[in-house]
């Protein structure tokens, strides 16, 4: 006795029905599920599945470290991947980066540049200081599936430049951009393989190059200072109007500036630092070396979101006050950053007001939001 065939509208039924239950699996379930057979691996596969599943998947609940292993005399230097959920970090951060598990080994002339939906941007970087120039490239890991891209043509930049990594939902392209002091920046879209310049910048001063850009809401952000009177600046004569946000546009190539919160009334003593938590960026800044404050910019690119979050003393926390948060953590309701003492990290929740100290043993590392993906782009 034969089987029926199975009408074609029936099976498209089973498809969709099979897409949107495998559709919340955790990422990396769903990898191995592709062994089931041809027709699960097919759905796993196909770019609309990808798509469904990030944005299903939960977010800020991973955090990807980098840092620099100890290694015995005579082997090569490498810099290491390590990935960790929010909660065994905070538990216990010295065991969550020694773990041996979801570790990934770069060069150690790599370095992050950011994470965007699943996919780490890595730059090695080659400089020249007496020159004044570096060589650098990027490309596009995957630390869940194992994809790597082709490395971007090299760009020759000089010393004085900031990069950032993200995400342009309109034409489905992952991009970097590197701001140059030179009041330019050069693009490079991943999609089309190509660096493209921009001139319209206004002249600043990054205020650390290490610094990354921040992705949110389809631009990067770079707090800068404006830069009229030539390459130097003495903080001592820095004004409040000379701070401004640069926000670059992925999907125009254009970008806007963003005003610091109106209720910043003097200079603050040192520098003060962007962050970016789930769907919201963040300004914090030391206010007269007794108190530390957390701004909120409830709807991104609106000046007038500005929110003061919290003002917590130096005292309380138990650190430093030329002590900044390092990471924020939990949509803004974590903060962590170094305590008084050197291998201490300080954690504070601001749902509790609650502080817990952490021994790091000389760990050290620096952390990204991170979300893990089957995304391999173009």
């Amino acid at each position: 006795m034969h089987m029926a065939a199975q009408h074609p509208r029936a099976a498209l039924l089973l498809c969709e029905v099979v897409m949107e239950i495998l559709s919340w699996i955790p990422a990396k379930p769903v990898t191995r599920l592709k062994l089931v057979c041809k027709s699960w691996n097919s759905i796993i596969s196909h770019p609309h599945f990808v798509k469904l599943h990030l944005h299903r998947s939960p977010k800020n609940a991973i955090l990807l470290f980098t840092r620099t292993p100890a290694l015995p005399l005579g082997e090569e230097e490498k810099l290491d991947l390590v990935l960790s959920t929010v909660e065994s970090f905070i538990q216990n951060p010295s065991t969550s980066l020694d773990a041996q598990e979801n570790r990934h080994s770069l060069h150690v002339d790599d370095w992050v540049s950011g994470s965007c939906n699943g996919l780490v941007c890595v730059v090695r970087m080659l400089c020249d200081h007496n020159n004044g120039v570096c060589d650098i490239w990027f490309r596009l890991l995957n630390p869940l599936t194992g994809f790597v891209s082709e490395n971007s043509p090299c760009l020759r930049v000089n010393v004085y430049h900031s990069s950032g990594f993200g995400y342009d939902e309109s034409s489905d392209s992952y991009k970097v951009v590197t701001l140059i002091r030179d009041s330019s920046a050069q693009v490079y879209s991943f999609r089309g393989r190509s660096w493209k310049t921009i001139n319209s910048l206004p002249a600043f001063l990054l205020f650390a190059e290490d610094i990354n850009g921040h992705f949110i809401g389809g631009t990067l952000n770079w707090l800068v200072l404006r830069n009229p009177h030539g390459p130097g600046y003495d903080w001592a004569d820095v004004t409040l109007d000379m701070f401004m946000i640069v926000s670059f546009d992925l999907k125009s190539d254009t970008h806007k500036q963003i005003l610091l919160p109106k209720g910043i009334d003097e200079v603050p003593g040192q520098t003060p630092i962007l962050g970016v938590s789930g769907n919201s960026l963040y300004l914090l800044h030391n206010y007269k070396d007794t108190h530390f404050i957390a701004w909120q910019m409830k709807e991104f690119g609106d000046e007038n979101s500005w929110t003061q979050l919290l003002k917590i003393s130096f005292h309380h926390l138990g650190v430093e006050m030329l002590s900044f948060p390092e990471f924020i953590f939990e949509n803004g309701n974590i903060f962590m950053m170094r305590g008084r003492h050197r291998f201490e990290e300080v954690f504070y929740d601001r749902r509790d007001n609650s502080v817990k100290r952490v021994n790091i043993n000389n760990l050290d590392f620096d952390a990204f939001d991170y979300v893990e993906s089957l995304v391999q782009p173009c």
